[in-house]
């Protein structure tokens, strides 16, 4: 979490408006989850990867370990789906198991690709979005999107105390293994539930001190941040219409949405 923040802070598009990285990101994950193409997907997948690491300067090698995340889970999602136990084989392979075979197909393994590329390009543009914005400036334009206020200023206070409750375990932790508290498996399983027991404790008395100075500022139940106002560019909204309309008229062109 603190490296994802790190890096967004860093991010040589940073200084770009909100707005353009929110409708480049979210308009580009629609039309690629409702095309539903695997030429589509990897167009997306390309095009987030070059402007998150050649535009927005995240090393490539810490991207590719970022998408590696959530490829594990869906290589297993798309073995699961190609892969079946029937009882009679199917065209790809069959392993017999007893009376049954433990099979595939062509199609179940061409749609677990292609559903496999599609979500891995989904999460590519939540990966632009998160290591190009930060939480502040995107909740911004949640609230120029008429979102509403109790959902906003909630996403902000579980933002802030995600550092919190980091920075506490990080400072327990650190005692725990002056003390050696993980010298060994069952000593590491005790100092694990006491470190989750003081966390908790811990962080109950921030949020109690947290509340406190909120309302010793005046606090009316509506959290004020100064916003970076960096209004959207026509151009660039054009460009990001421009795109996402040549994704669809390609799927189009292919037969339709998938």
């Amino acid at each position: 979490m603190l490296s994802l923040d790190k890096l967004c802070y860093q991010s040589k598009l940073r200084s770009r408006s909100a707005a353009e990285k929110f409708a480049f990101a979210v308009l580009t994950l629609c039309v690629c989850v409702c095309c539903r193409r695997a030429a589509v997907s990897c167009a997306v997948l390309l095009a987030m990867g070059l402007m998150t690491v050649c535009r927005g300067g995240v090393p490539l090698r810490r991207y590719l370990r970022l998408l590696l995340l959530p490829l594990s889970f869906l290589l297993l999602s798309a073995l699961a789906i190609a892969v079946q136990v029937q009882p009679a084989p199917l065209d790809l392979f069959a392993v017999p198991l007893g009376g049954w075979f433990l099979t595939g197909s062509s199609a179940a393994l061409a749609y677990a690709l292609t559903l496999s590329v599609t979500a891995l390009a989904a999460v590519s543009c939540l990966y632009f979005l998160t290591l190009t914005t930060p939480v502040p400036e995107l909740l911004d334009v949640l609230r120029w999107l008429r979102c509403p206020k109790l959902v906003t200023e909630l996403m902000l206070l579980i933002y802030r105390f995600i550092f919190v409750l980091l920075e506490t375990a990080s400072a327990i932790g650190v005692s725990q293994r002056c003390r050696l508290g993980n010298r060994d498996g069952r000593t590491s399983l005790r100092s694990f539930g006491q470190l989750g027991a003081v966390l908790l404790v811990r962080s109950a008395r921030r949020a109690d001190a947290l509340y406190a100075s909120m309302e010793a500022r005046c606090y009316d139940g509506e959290l004020r941040v100064l916003p970076e106002s960096r209004p959207p560019r026509a151009r660039a909204l054009l460009a990001v219409l421009a795109f996402n309309l040549a994704l669809v008229l390609f799927t189009v062109w292919r037969g339709g949405m998938g």
